[in-house]
């Protein structure tokens, strides 16, 4: 028991020293930050400050729309009362009956404060107004209303255009947690999951992926990173995706893919990540989103297949079982794509007669006893 135990724990220690971050996570977010970048590079973020605005957080969003609004209101409240105070329409004044105020009935800061929202909010109570006497309250009437549509169409503009963002269409498009590697249509494929949760279908849907691992050039130089395509397909083309119902995507491995060298064996030994990407038009928006994934060596699966997922009724209707979304299915596979071709050449030659031009037909005389 405690032999078992021990190794049990050796293993699961030796998985994790091997285990590295991923650039992509699965759901898509990248895992990278950047460091000493010059304050001529920051001045950017405020210079595209709607983009900036739509990257932030919902937290850190609807601070800064509570505060836009607050600060502008007691902001133009202090000018109120400022307004109010030279020219003594205040209590603290005594004012006389005949005096005429710039702007009735406030009488502190607390009224200049109400009168500032209804004047920036269009409430309109009717209490408190603006009167003909002054002219710099007319400017200040005027110099807020203008603001306050300002920062009315931006920050309502930031938040409807945060909640409509492309990226969470992209939530309802899901990828099999694990990748496979077996045989397909007589080739060694390997094969990945994706199912668009929604009725409305994904337009122009355009499915690639990105193999990421370490290299060294012929000079020396160790490239963190390197990029190597990896070209995906369906029965019917990577471009242009009837996305109705879930599709198995794979990718062909022959001489030209960079799991030509790897096998069975040697797959979780290797150190790479497979990122996987789906573009596509969204029907109700036109808009262009992107879903991606990743997989690293521990969550590709060599001799297995995905089980089916979409049946018949007796009805006639289709009915798609996502239960079976993830699930694989052992079955036979080459023990490497060298091994696959080596077999298809082998039985190809027995097929065929080959003659041996040196082979010369010499007669042996019998002696007879």
């Amino acid at each position: 028991m405690f032999k078992y135990l021990r190794r049990r724990f050796t293993r699961n220690l030796t998985e994790r020293s091997r285990r590295r971050a991923r650039l992509v996570s699965k759901d898509g977010r990248c895992n990278i930050e950047f460091g000493n970048v010059k304050e001529q590079s920051r001045i950017g973020f405020l210079v595209d400050i709607w983009t900036t605005v739509l990257d932030l957080k919902w937290r850190y969003q609807m601070t800064i729309f509570i505060s836009a609004f607050l600060g502008s209101w007691f902001l133009f409240g202090l000018l109120w009362y400022a307004v109010a105070y030279m020219h003594k329409d205040l209590p603290e004044f005594s004012p006389t009956e005949t005096h005429f105020p710039c702007v009735q009935n406030i009488n502190g800061l607390t009224s200049a404060f109400l009168f500032s929202l209804e004047t920036q909010v269009t409430i309109g109570y009717g209490f408190r107004c603006v009167t003909e006497q002054c002219g710099e309250a007319i400017f200040l009437l005027v110099t807020q209303s203008i603001l306050g549509v300002i920062i009315n169409s931006f920050m309502c503009g930031a938040i409807l255009a945060k909640i409509s963002r492309p990226k969470n269409r992209a939530k309802t498009i899901t990828f099999s947690k694990s990748a496979v590697i077996s045989k397909r249509g007589g080739k060694l494929c390997l094969l990945i999951r994706v199912a668009n949760l929604r009725k409305s279908l994904l337009i122009g849907s355009h499915i690639y992926g990105k193999l990421l691992k370490t290299t060294v050039t012929l000079e020396g130089e160790t490239i963190i990173m390197d990029q190597v395509n990896i070209d995906f397909v369906v029965d019917a083309g990577n471009e242009n995706l009837f996305f109705i119902s879930p599709l198995t995507i794979y990718h062909i491995i022959d001489k030209t893919s960079p799991f030509y060298e790897m096998s069975a064996e040697t797959i979780s030994q290797q150190d790479f990540e497979l990122v996987v990407f789906l573009d596509g038009t969204i029907e109700a928006t036109s808009a262009t989103c992107q879903v991606r994934t990743s997989y690293v060596p521990e969550e590709v699966f060599w001799g297995y297949r995905f089980a089916p997922i979409v049946s018949k009724s007796k009805e006639g209707k289709y009915r798609v079982d996502f239960s079976n979304f993830g699930k694989t299915v052992q079955v036979d596979t080459p023990h490497c794509a060298y091994c696959l071709q080596t077999e298809k050449e082998a039985k190809l030659n027995e097929k065929k007669a080959y003659d041996n031009p040196v082979f010369q037909l010499t007669e042996v005389n019998e002696t007879k006893m």
